[in-house]
């Protein structure tokens, strides 16, 4: 069977399946990560006829995704700020609208000679990561409570060249800091936000694969915003920031929990909605 049947094939399956997204751009992703090849190989060769070791290996691909299991699980990558990120179950599939926090870090931290930033939460490590790759003299620890996913990050930073401008490390949000001076110019975290009586809300693929720890923050999706504002006010210098991702309809009560501090502003997405808040330690 040759490339383009099989991609029409593919895409027909996909589409008639629990799968959600594009069932094309899904089947020829599946392919190029079976043959080694992009996309543009796939269009160019129309007519080349797969060997039966990789058809299997590619049925078995499509089984999976016809199941439901996230493409980026399957094929292990995901991109974020240019990154190609490895990520697999213990991690959260890095979305595009936390590129929102690192814009806004990346802003407000270019200005600071060395900047000392903390990266809360870290997952893959596509925050630290991201910030390594704009903040060339900006020194960056990033931290996890989940030990599965710091060895994720730390191949991330390895393969990407960054291991040495990150230092990881086990900790539950800032406790790792607590005892120390405020050392910090900048906190930043999209932390789990969605609240638990959500779950349903949520696609089948999400809450069936994805970690719930790094996705449900309590019944009203606040739980981590309550214990992560007061930590980042007790590790950052005087005038630092405090960058977090909120979710959908939380930005009244996030702005609460800041009103002690000396600025607050939010930061709109594509679609105009709150994505990111910005609070400045006075």
């Amino acid at each position: 069977m040759n490339i383009a049947s099989i991609i029409r094939q593919a895409s027909n399956r996909l589409a008639a399946s629990a799968a959600r997204g594009d069932a094309r751009l899904d089947a020829e992703t599946l392919l190029m990560h079976v043959l080694g090849h992009d996309r543009a190989y796939l269009y160019s060769h129309p007519e080349l006829e797969l060997c039966c070791s990789d058809l299997a290996k590619y049925d078995e691909l499509l089984r999976r995704r016809e199941a439901g299991e996230p493409l980026q699980y399957i094929t292990g990558h995901q991109e974020f700020w240019g990154l190609d990120l490895e990520v697999n179950p213990a991690v959260l599939i890095p979305r595009p609208e936390t590129e929102h926090a690192v814009e806004t870090a990346a802003k407000l931290s270019k200005h600071i000679p060395a900047p000392e930033i903390v990266d809360v939460g870290t997952g893959s490590g596509c925050i630290a990561l991201a910030l390594a790759s704009e903040l060339r003299n900006a020194h960056i620890q990033a931290v996890d409570i989940s030990c599965d996913a710091l060895r994720v990050a730390e191949r991330n930073a390895a393969r990407l060249g960054l291991a040495e401008r990150i230092h990881f490390s086990e900790s539950d949000l800032l406790s790792a800091f607590l005892e120390m001076r405020p050392r910090f110019d900048l906190v930043i975290s999209n932390p789990p936000y969605v609240g638990e009586s959500e779950i349903e809300k949520l696609q089948v693929e999400v809450r069936r694969h994805e970690p719930h720890c790094a996705l449900f923050g309590g019944a009203e999706g606040l739980d981590i915003y309550r214990r992560l504002v007061p930590e980042a006010k007790q590790v950052l210098k005087t005038g630092g920031w405090l960058v977090m991702e909120i979710g959908f309809s939380q930005e009244h009560a996030v702005r609460k929990l800041l009103s002690d501090w000396g600025k607050v502003d939010s930061i709109p997405d594509l679609q105009g909605i709150p994505r990111v808040i910005v609070a400045r330690k006075s």
